[in-house]
């Protein structure tokens, strides 16, 4: 974890209990189901900074990182911080399925702050991403306006007519006989906007149950999107913050 600021890294999990499944969940009757019941992560958080005005931590997979519209579908990851860290906000999100750091501020200050860094695109942000096939070229730009797919929502498209721009550099990391590793930085921040480009280029992530072929869907047990770095400005104090998660280990495939 990499600071310019005065505040210490606190390289510790967090010491948050992790949300068993509701009893509410197995013994209610089907009309009470919501449409999708989200999985419930039993994966710890990962606490990577803190201070006063905001926590960086790491999501695992399978955790939403805010609360679901349906009661059973509550379970995320700023319910969990904030048993621990009341009044934390969420200014961004990742995917239910995608793992990785984010910045969590705890005020409505920092909040504002960081919102701002959000919209004037002055947050970076990284991923690391395996996907089918080994990927010609060293590096690329993925420049393809996207939409949403409604009537198949959440799906999302690519249309040059009424999208919204959408721009992801990539650069290869490594290859085997049948997946590259990419590094990925997205220049804006469309939903599905990793999967969907990586999919237009032939490259469909490992995982993805929205967008990848069956033989790429059934190739790795999770999606293999991870987000890997943050760097913005301290709300409070103007420095850079710089954060880092590897990816896990089931992101490394020897064929």
């Amino acid at each position: 974890m990499g600071h310019t600021g005065d505040y210490p890294s606190l390289p510790c999990r967090i010491e948050v209990t992790l949300t068993d499944v509701p009893a509410s969940i197995t013994d209610s009757g089907e009309e009470d189901a919501p449409p999708y019941l989200v999985p419930h992560s039993r994966e710890n958080i990962r606490l990577l900074y803190r201070d006063q005005d905001l926590l960086i931590v790491d999501k695992p997979t399978l955790l939403l990182s805010v609360p679901g519209r349906h009661p059973l579908n509550h379970d995320c990851l700023l319910l969990r911080l904030s048993k621990r860290y009341p009044g934390v906000n969420a200014v961004h999100r990742l995917d239910l399925d995608t793992s990785g750091i984010m910045v969590v501020p705890r005020h409505r200050s920092a909040l504002s702050s960081l919102a701002r860094q959000f919209q004037d695109r002055l947050i970076e942000k990284t991923y690391v991403a395996r996907v089918a096939g080994r990927v010609k070229d060293d590096w690329g730009v993925v420049d393809l306006p996207l939409t949403a797919d409604w009537p198949n929502r959440p799906r999302q498209k690519v249309c040059h007519l009424t999208g919204k721009s959408a721009v992801t550099r990539w650069r290869v990391l490594s290859r085997t006989e049948r997946s590259s590793l990419l590094e990925l930085t997205p220049i804006t921040g469309r939903s599905h906007q990793l999967r969907v480009h990586m999919n237009e280029i032939g490259h469909p992530i490992l995982g993805c149950d929205f967008y990848a072929p069956e033989a790429a869907l059934q190739a790795a047990p999770r999606l293999l999107l991870h987000a890997t770095s943050l760097r913005f400005r301290h709300p409070r104090s103007g420095h850079v913050l710089s954060g880092y998660s590897p990816a896990p280990s089931t992101f490394a495939m020897d064929a």
